[in-house]
């Protein structure tokens, strides 16, 4: 795959996210600019974020005709088999955190590993994935209004406070982080 990028590139992020998209532009500007476009699409239906990810962004930059990236992260919790995994966004829209709390009440293995997988595609080649992963544990009750989605009850590893505790806690998150730091590392270097 040939890249014509130079170090100030600009690329197309897709998602109807605006919370993963603060966080990207955070950990990919000013070196790569970022022109959010706030669209939903359909997903693969799949255990790993980076399939899903990679499906997207390639049917994506064929139908825009334009180089991109997407993002699937999901929260996946070892006493509940992985759940909600992949599935994360349309649980928390259903359940919320309350319904998860409630899911986890008397279970002692609180472990849970966050996972994001942000996939870059052009026109015409196929998608490469870069994936981050950050492990941690399920707080009792939901803690402060910080981030988003499962952020006020993820606990990452080392600290006591979930990130929903932490005041600009895109600045301390590891998962998306991790993976925007590869994709950026991969095109940088092209």
């Amino acid at each position: 795959m040939m890249l014509f990028y130079t170090p100030s590139m600009r690329l197309i992020l897709i998602t109807s996210n605006p919370g993963k998209a603060k966080e990207l532009k955070k950990y990919l500007e000013p070196e790569i600019e970022i022109e959010h476009v706030n669209m939903k699409y359909e997903e693969l239906r799949n255990d790993a974020p980076e399939e899903i990810a990679k499906e997207s962004a390639k049917r994506l930059a064929e139908e825009l005709k334009k180089p991109l990236i997407v993002e699937d992260s999901g929260l996946f919790i070892k006493a509940l088999n992985d759940f909600p995994g992949t599935c994360s966004a349309y649980i928390h829209k259903r359940i919320g955190l309350k319904g998860i709390l409630k899911l986890m009440e008397n279970v002692k293995d609180r472990t849970c590993l966050y996972k994001s997988a942000i996939a870059y595609c052009e026109p015409g080649n196929e998608p490469i994935s870069f994936l981050g992963e950050e492990k941690g544990k399920i707080a009792e009750k939901e803690k402060g209004s910080y981030g988003f989605g499962h952020d006020p009850i993820f606990i990452p590893e080392g600290s006591n406070k979930t990130y929903g505790e932490m005041e600009n806690c895109e600045n301390v998150k590891k998962f998306r982080r991790i993976a925007a730091n590869k994709l950026k590392e991969y095109l940088l270097k092209k």
